[in-house]
């Protein structure tokens, strides 16, 4: 079986993550750079030596811990994705992302990077609504 991903460079950056990493402030909305890894399958990877993906930040439970949707350019007319126009400060991005809603995770805010934008509050509770109808 063919491997091309690089699991023991991902589990070095890990550990220095664990180790080192502050935890920045961050909110619900807020799309940052996120620290998302090498994972299995078809599961999001983040990208570069980094492994880096933005996320949405969907639910803060406390200054550690939250609820992310990993975003991708790809747009697809699939339920679990949700397409918007990403906000930086006070103006509106001309490039769409997507929010693969299928892949919401659990973080630790170490993994947090870099603030990029965010998402406006209308798309916001399109998104959430999108995420409670893939509930059973």
């Amino acid at each position: 079986m063919h491997n091309d991903k690089d699991f023991d460079q991902w589990n070095e950056e890990k550990k220095v993550l664990h180790a080192d990493a502050e935890r920045l402030f961050f909110h619900e909305r807020e799309i940052w750079y996120c620290h998302l890894g090498n994972n299995i399958g078809f599961e999001q990877d983040g990208r570069g030596e980094l492994f880096l993906r933005p996320v949405v930040i969907i639910r803060k439970f406390n200054n550690e811990i939250f609820w992310c949707v990993p975003l991708t350019r790809t747009l697809k007319d699939l339920p679990f994705y949700f397409a918007f126009a990403m906000h930086v400060d006070t103006e509106t991005s001309n490039e769409q992302s997507a929010a693969v809603l299928s892949q919401i995770r659990l973080i630790d805010a170490k993994r947090l990077r870099r603030l990029v934008g965010y998402i406006s509050e209308k798309d916001f509770a399109l998104l959430k609504k999108k995420l409670k109808a893939l509930l059973p």
